[in-house]
């Protein structure tokens, strides 16, 4: 079975070339992202795999078929950019892997709001020059800080736990209540409820047409000043021209997002040496008090093994006829 690997990087080619010895798949890796420009690229194989800033919208989705590609394998738990409307009229199955380490997520998560809060980055910085001053250093303690947490799936049921030592007060928000949550004490909310009273309010839900820009001008006019937000989730669960007001006007005390609403154009390529074209970017990245990591908040040994096997084993399924646990309809 020949299958296409798009949105490659070296980390990709060495898990999946060390754990398909016992599938023997024929994959060719591809560096370049799936997008309309590049699905002829797709002719030839059986199904191609995918990550999460790969273009399948309905005119990628025209190309593959032509090509006859039967299977779309997101190496990821979000598809929100696969049009599965455009995937179902042309018979083109699609998988994904649903829970590869939501403790890495959330233990990224929890690095941001440590990092944010006692500026480790910049007394790392410091010491390395020379500069032992602890001047504008100063932090909080967690412990007895209201934290809101946005959605509480596996990935935030998994930040709950992390938090769960701090001693802090957990309020959560999802449209599906966790009665395990409730019983280790995390107390549901409303969004607005949560919006109004958190310190840090931290974002684990996928991006719906009902969570896109969930953090707006609206929402931050309830919460408090001085408010840390934090994003590992999806990008565009965040209006960036109203978080970035936000800030300049210090509504938003602390922001930590390892996810950007643009980040196909930026995100895990080597920009170093060019002129980034993208202003809000920019502007984010000019403010002291806010932390960005480029989509790596998954990267870790233990998910990246979970990526690959589960995304082989979906290969698998698909090729023997069997029963698609992991797709996604």
């Amino acid at each position: 079975m020949k299958i296409a690997l798009f949105s490659s990087k070296p980390y990709d080619q060495e898990y999946f070339e060390k754990y398909n010895i016992d599938y023997q798949f024929d994959f060719t890796f591809f560096e370049t992202p799936l997008n309309p420009h590049t699905a002829n690229l797709t002719k030839g194989f059986d199904a191609i795999c995918t990550f999460v800033n790969d273009q399948l919208d309905a005119k990628t989705m025209s190309v593959l078929a032509e090509n006859n590609i039967k299977l779309i394998a997101v190496r990821c738990a979000g598809f929100n950019n696969v049009d599965l409307e455009a995937a179902k009229a042309h018979d083109i199955k699609v998988t994904r892997v649903p829970a590869y380490s939501p403790e890495a997520i959330a233990e990224h998560a929890l690095a941001l709001i440590l990092t944010l809060n006692r500026k480790t980055h910049k007394a790392y910085n410091r010491v390395r020059e020379g500069n032992f001053s602890l001047n504008k250093l100063i932090g909080f303690n967690l412990s007895n800080k209201t934290i809101g947490v946005v959605g509480t799936g596996k990935i935030g049921a998994a930040f709950c736990k992390v938090l769960s030592g701090f001693g802090c007060e957990i309020l959560a928000y999802d449209v599906y209540p966790s009665e395990a949550l409730k019983e280790q004490g995390v107390k549901y909310v409303s969004v607005e409820e949560l919006f109004k009273v958190s310190d840090i309010i931290s974002l684990h839900c996928p991006l719906l047409e009902s969570t896109k820009h969930i953090i707006n001008k609206e929402s931050l006019a309830l919460m408090k000043d001085g408010v840390m937000i934090i994003n590992t989730s999806r990008g565009a669960l965040i209006d960036t021209a109203a978080v970035i007001e936000g800030l300049s006007q210090n509504k938003i005390g602390y922001l930590g997002i390892d996810v950007y609403e643009q980040e196909e154009n930026l995100f895990y390529k080597d920009l170093s040496e060019s002129i980034i074209h993208d202003d809000f970017i920019l502007r984010l990245n000019s403010f002291p008090n806010v932390l960005i990591t480029s989509h790596q908040a998954f990267f870790t040994k233990e998910a990246m093994f979970e990526i690959t096997t589960t995304t082989l084993e979906n290969i698998k399924a698909f090729k023997n006829g069997e029963e698609l646990v992991n797709e996604v309809n």
